[in-house]
């Protein structure tokens, strides 16, 4: 099984109770990563977000068992600069929201009405075939890259998460003005996932509260690969940082700062808490074993719950 740990800017392998690094750029984040046989692919980026002043930067990795990198491609943070493929995108209020509103919101420091800008924050990939699908969370949209050449295209833009701001959420906020008003969050992709129906599922945290103190409005998405049609599937959850689906279909999910692994039957959109663990920030699934990341902003942990065969 093999961890990404971004904040230490490495990959890890654990095996038996034993783990070493395999891959180490302390420089970079180190983001999700998936397996096609004994090849191992993964993502990492600079300069997301406005604490990180450097130019953006990301590239699709890849290592083999022999520890042998290469890079796929080093053009994702120069994609995003050139595309911006949510440029046109309106997040916020309305800009027809009442002027009082638009200040209120702008002297709390919340953006009140705007379209997507330029960032990019490559953090998950899920390969199929000769194909790599990035998640990218500063982006807010979802990209494939051929293994082969290189070559990168946006599959979606995905929808965002509009909040009916209700009048005691705008007085807890100091904005009673922007009572009775929508606010959609940028959509901020945490996983990619390959559904057995060979359509892309990805969570989705709403770039703003991440906790539910606004509710709980993560979701999980689902996008044609083939058209780029995406949908909302799953919502009402809280944190979704992680996903990945057993060999019956049902997804299983991991809720940050929620209650814990939320499991999505196969054939529903309905979940329920499955395993109450702190700070799930991954899940992944071999044969008959679940294997979650925990305590996520703690020590850190990887433990493994058998499921039902």
């Amino acid at each position: 099984m093999t961890v990404s740990e971004e904040f230490a800017g490495r990959l890890t392998r654990v095996s038996d109770e034993t783990s070493r690094t395999v891959y180490s750029a302390p420089e970079w984040d180190v983001a999700g990563s998936d397996a096609q046989g004994s090849t191992t692919y993964f993502v990492e980026s600079q300069g997301a977000g406005p604490d990180d002043p450097r130019p953006l930067a990301g590239s699709l990795k890849s290592i083999d068992a022999k520890g042998t990198v290469r890079t796929v491609t080093d053009q994702l943070g120069a994609f995003e600069t050139a595309n911006n493929p949510d440029g046109n995108v309106a997040y916020g209020v309305p800009a027809t929201a009442p002027a009082e509103c638009l200040a209120q919101l702008g002297s709390l420091g919340v953006p009140a009405s705007y379209t997507g800008e330029t960032d990019s924050h490559p953090y998950a990939v899920a390969v199929s075939g000769n194909t790599a699908y990035v998640a990218d969370a500063g982006g807010n949209d979802l990209l494939a890259v051929n293994l082969t050449t290189g070559s990168i295209r946006k599959v979606a833009v995905l929808p965002g998460a509009s909040v009916p701001v209700t009048s005691e959420i705008a007085a807890a906020l100091g904005a009673p003005a922007c009572a009775g008003q929508t606010y959609t969050f940028e959509p901020v992709p945490t996983d990619v996932a390959i559904g057995p129906d060979g359509w892309l599922y990805v969570s989705s945290l709403p770039g703003g509260p991440e906790d539910a103190s606004l509710g709980a409005n993560g979701s999980i998405l689902r996008v044609n690969p083939w058209t780029g049609a995406a949908q909302r599937w799953v919502d009402g959850l809280v944190s979704p940082t992680g996903i990945a689906f057993d060999g019956r279909g049902n997804l299983f999910v991991a809720s940050l700062f929620g209650p814990g692994i939320y499991r999505v039957p196969a054939g529903t959109a309905t979940p329920s808490l499955f395993l109450d663990v702190a700070q799930p920030a991954d899940v992944a699934v071999s044969g008959n074993t679940l294997y979650a990341t925990t305590e996520a902003l703690g020590n850190g942990a990887l433990i493994a719950v058998r499921l039902e065969p």
